[in-house]
């Protein structure tokens, strides 16, 4: 592994980890409903997550799923139901922020499953894969995850204070009703996707 290939690694892993997706659009919502420490915490787990993943599929686990289609049709269906379920909480959320207190964040655990049922998360991981490494060589592998890991936590971070400074110049519940249900109809188009992918 060389190092100009650090650069090219390094730009996937932006373009991947910042574009809109189900865990990005998770994090922007949590920015403009929560103190941004509690949005941090799901992006950890994220980031992680993906990570895991990450590693998973350069050491085989998308071949398995290739070769198991009833194993990767479950994995589609548990997605669906996960980012139907996150869909329909934003979209009863009436969008009083002082309300907040009672409400419990995404946590940890929430980002690490996000990323597992997460479509945008397992083609990012298998075209990385397929890209900028050869075989089930661990090496490139874990220095690909290297590289990843901070631009991954730092990307999905900048949704979340994206999601922040929404939240300050946002004080009406009818503004941040209409946010909700805005993310929360992108989350259902997304499930759409997976159905007809």
């Amino acid at each position: 592994m060389t190092l100009s290939m650090l650069l090219p690694m390094s730009a996937f892993a932006l373009a991947a980890s910042i574009s809109p997706g189900p865990v990005n659009l998770v994090c922007l919502s949590s920015g403009t409903r929560y103190p941004i420490a509690q949005g941090l915490i799901f992006v950890t787990g994220a980031t992680f997550g993906f990570i895991a993943l990450f590693v998973a599929v350069g050491l085989g686990l998308y071949s398995l799923l290739s070769m198991v289609p009833a194993l990767k049709e479950a994995l589609t269906l548990a997605g669906v139901a996960f980012l139907l379920y996150l869909s329909f909480q934003l979209a009863r959320d009436r969008g009083r922020l002082e309300e907040r207190s009672s409400e419990k964040a995404p946590g940890f655990m929430s980002g690490v499953i996000m990323q597992w049922l997460n479509p945008k998360a397992w083609l990012a991981a298998a075209s990385g894969i397929g890209a900028f490494t050869s075989g089930n060589d661990l090496e490139p592998i874990l220095v690909f995850a290297t590289v990843y890991l901070p631009i991954c936590w730092l990307s999905l971070s900048s949704w979340v204070y994206a999601g922040a400074f929404l939240r300050r110049y946002v004080h009406r519940p009818i503004v941040m009703l209409t946010i909700n249900r805005t993310v929360a109809l992108l989350l259902a188009a997304s499930c759409v996707y997976l159905l007809v992918d």
